[in-house]
């Protein structure tokens, strides 16, 4: 299904501005819109036929965290899944202008931990509580904020992006969820000095490291906000 094709630096400027924090998409979960805009929107399609295996394979990612990631972006109204079979699904790619302002959230993973007024947000200390520790670890879905990969339970932890050694801060805008492993090579160094050591360790490609780069921003401009 063949459509006019969009303004690219436009939906880039809708995306980034708007509906990624109004959503508070997790890293995987932008990655993953990004690619299927960029194979049907940005081709000047609607419409798109693609496996789980297909979009793995291009992310890097295991095919669980696709499957993960697809549910909350049709949970979120960001794609509408048309019909799903062994061979692959097919969704339609909405553009983040047509995205509707309110669709409920269906994947427990981002049900509310309290009813604490979003006012507040920015006096919280969000080590201070289970809750809100657990509010952090549902803003990224699950996925390492630094190398991307899948995380058991067991392996989740919380990292300040700004150490408390240099002062860094609990609010949410300096925690993320990150594996034990990241967090303790992490150490003392700057969070976008470790992302490029994981780039020269072939642990991230090129893409990913500019768009965690590019999150690490939005993170400091209060832009990811956990689902409090």
């Amino acid at each position: 299904m063949k459509t006019k094709k969009p303004n690219a630096e436009l939906i880039y400027k809708q995306f980034e501005d708007d509906l990624a924090p109004r959503l508070r998409l997790c890293v995987t979960d932008r990655a993953v819109y990004y690619h299927l805009l960029r194979h049907s929107r940005l081709e000047g399609k609607s419409r798109l036929h693609f496996s789980k295996s297909w979009l793995a394979r291009n992310l890097t990612l295991s095919e669980e965290t696709i499957r993960i990631s697809l549910r909350r972006l049709v949970a979120n109204g960001a794609i509408r899944l048309v019909y799903r079979s062994r061979a692959g699904h097919v969704v339609d790619v909405r553009l983040p202008g047509d995205v509707p302002m309110s669709c409920p959230r269906t994947d427990s993973t981002l049900a509310a931990p309290s009813s604490t007024n979003s006012a507040n947000l920015e006096n919280l200390d969000f080590v201070s509580s289970p809750a809100l520790r657990r509010a952090i670890h549902a803003r990224e879905g699950g996925i390492c904020f630094y190398c991307l990969r899948r995380m058991a339970p067991e392996m989740k932890c919380l990292d300040h992006v700004v150490p408390r050694s240099r002062h860094g801060s609990s609010s949410y805008r300096n925690l993320v969820s990150c594996c034990l492993d990241c967090n303790g090579r992490k150490g003392e160094r700057s969070a976008p000095d470790f992302l490029r050591l994981l780039y020269r360790e072939g642990r991230l490609t090129g893409a990913e490291l500019q768009r965690t780069l590019h999150s690490l921003k939005h993170l400091a401009a209060g832009k990811l906000r956990p689902p409090i």
